[in-house]
């Protein structure tokens, strides 16, 4: 714990200084056409999205909200390429999305580092794999590590880093192939109240910079609002788009931004969406 303490306070004493030369901007436009994604066998099928459909310009920066179980995640899933859509397709910059590609990066709840790698180690695994030289996948690394402040731990092995600076290390892992779209499965959902709010701020300074899409799923409301230019919400299983909220508070946003009159209108309306989507679960689930 004395170290993960001391490795904490460095990194708040170490801004980042400015992100490497990113080549995302322009590109992630994603299309979503009519997807519904089933699991089971034949005639004992469950019906886990019906019908999604939504268009996401690049460079925007879009959250998904919705009860529990209403397919937040396989959305998500659908868009790196892990779950091909039962009907319906999904298309990056016009092309069809049908498996994983290095055009899509996916942060998960858990950073899910390899613990026997370094920090620096873990980043570049990406570019290795991808046939890159030591040398330059290890410079790629140091730049993104610089880039979510954490370049003083690069030698670093997972176990001695903060929850959030393992996810920062996620993040950058994710980034240093140079994906157009970041797709952010509750990355901080296992964070504590302080973290989680600094963790949002450090992603929208980074997404500043790079200008990637991100799609990022949450089930926290004023973390949706706080990060989003746009809010989807999903209805209750089988999983449809029925809301699509934009997001017109003024960027950089603050916390402070969270008393603001506007905040709080977009945060009743989903509120209100979500509460009466939870109650339609809820009564099927007692059904």
């Amino acid at each position: 714990m004395a170290v993960s303490n001391r490795l904490a306070k460095a990194a708040r004493a170490a801004p980042p200084r400015s992100a490497p030369s990113s080549d995302a901007i322009g590109r992630g436009a994603i299309a979503v056409e009519g997807v519904s994604v089933s699991f089971g066998k034949a005639g004992h099928e469950t019906l886990a999205i019906d019908g999604a459909s939504v268009a996401i310009a690049a460079g925007e920066f879009v959250c998904v909200l919705g009860p529990s179980g209403c397919g937040k995640s396989t959305l998500l899933n659908v868009l790196a390429g892990f779950e091909v859509p039962s009907e319906g397709f999904v298309t990056l910059d016009g092309k069809p999305v049908g498996a994983p590609g290095a055009d899509r990066g996916v942060v998960f709840q858990q950073p899910a580092l390899f613990p026997w790698k370094s920090v620096k180690s873990n980043v570049a695994h990406g570019p290795r794999m991808a046939g890159v030289p030591v040398k330059t996948a290890n410079c790629l690394a140091a730049q993104y590590l610089d880039l979510v402040g954490l370049a003083h731990v690069a030698d670093a092995y997972p176990h001695t880093l903060s929850g959030g600076m393992q996810q920062r290390v996620a993040i950058a892992r994710a980034l240093v192939n140079r994906p157009s779209v970041l797709l952010m499965d509750e990355p901080f959902g296992a964070l504590d109240a302080q973290t989680r709010a600094m963790m949002q701020e450090t992603l929208l300074r980074i997404w500043s910079e790079i200008r990637a899409t991100v799609v990022f799923v949450t089930h926290d409301i004023d973390e949706a609002i706080f990060l989003s230019d746009r809010v989807l919400i999903m209805s209750a299983g089988p999983g449809r788009i029925i809301a699509d909220l934009p997001v017109g508070l003024q960027r950089p946003r603050l916390p402070e931004v969270a008393a603001e009159r506007a905040f709080v209108e977009i945060k009743r309306e989903c509120m209100t969406r979500i509460r009466a989507e939870s109650l339609k679960a809820f009564e099927e689930q007692n059904r």
